[in-house]
């Protein structure tokens, strides 16, 4: 199928970019990077946008680098760029992990972290990482640039707190400490299909007993986000099976599963009770630098 009839506009720099998106929004603008998700639809004609802002000529929005302690990712960063060990430390090599149950190579390599963000899936991995490294959201506009964090950016399925008129320009993630372990689990029906359950988790250890944690769950509500009543369940405890039961217990408690009749939410549930104990065993296996 093709598309419906659109206006392509191609801006060459975000000032230039941020003019036309505040022009062409009311009147159905849409952004395009990577495509992999507003393409598709479009071909179906299930989204008919009326003009298309590519921003893949936008000086600067490749940006990939550290300052400051912060991994910075332009709008333009494609998935694949992650499949190398992008920074030193525990971030670069839990990203080049996460990347990994991303769709299939073809996609990776033209569609981009910014825009999977922006679309917000829940059954988005980068989704689920913004939200256990408590991602900022750099957001452009005519009006200026603002920061969304990740818990206030994530609203439901597909929404976030992008007004219509503002670009998401970039993601920045903390770099993590060197003495974090970290894991990530997921279930999908076949390898690169979208997730039904995920889990992130990120821990420290101090004297023997976990001393900070972060768990995150994403495929299974609305939103993807961090469970910090299991956080708090992990810590001062020896890192063994039966603790990790038990946080992964917690989460249950916590969610609002997604209920649809392909898949209920007491599966999703049953789903959570295995990944976040994986995840945190993936985790575990990393201390002393065993697994990576």
């Amino acid at each position: 199928m093709k598309p419906a009839p659109f206006s392509y506009h191609a801006p060459r720099t975000i000032e230039e970019a941020v003019v036309i998106l505040a022009r062409l929004a009311p009147d159905d603008g849409r952004v395009l990077a990577g495509g992999q998700s507003l393409v598709p639809t479009m071909a179906f004609r299930l989204a008919r946008p009326r003009h298309l802002i590519d921003i893949n000529s936008v000086a600067g929005l490749d940006r990939l680098e550290v300052i400051e302690g912060k991994l910075c990712i332009g709008a333009c960063v494609r998935h694949a760029a992650f499949e190398r060990t992008i920074t030193e430390g525990p971030l670069g090599r839990l990203m080049a992990e996460v990347v990994r149950h991303i769709a299939h190579h073809p996609i990776r390599n033209r569609g981009t972290f910014c825009g999977s963000i922006a679309h917000a899936d829940p059954a988005s991995e980068w989704c689920a990482l913004a939200a256990a490294l408590d991602a900022e959201m750099v957001v452009a506009s005519t009006r200026g640039v603002r920061v969304i964090m990740a818990h206030e950016f994530f609203r439901g399925v597909m929404t976030t707190a992008l007004e219509e008129d503002e670009l998401l320009a970039e993601v920045r993630l903390p770099t993590l400490r060197n003495d974090v372990r970290f894991g990530f689990a997921e279930f999908s029906r076949r390898a690169g299909d979208f997730a039904i359950a995920m889990a992130v988790a990120i821990f420290r250890l101090q004297n023997g007993v976990i001393s900070e944690s972060r768990i995150a769950i994403g495929g299974v509500e609305a939103v993807p986000r961090r469970i910090e009543a299991a956080e708090y369940a992990l810590r001062g405890r020896v890192p063994n099976p039966d603790a990790f039961a038990l946080a992964a217990e917690v989460a249950v408690k916590q969610l609002e599963p997604l209920d649809d009749e392909n898949i209920s939410a007491a599966y999703r549930r049953d789903l959570v009770l295995a990944v976040v104990p994986q995840a945190l065993e993936q985790a575990q296996a990393r201390s002393n630098g065993v697994g990576g």
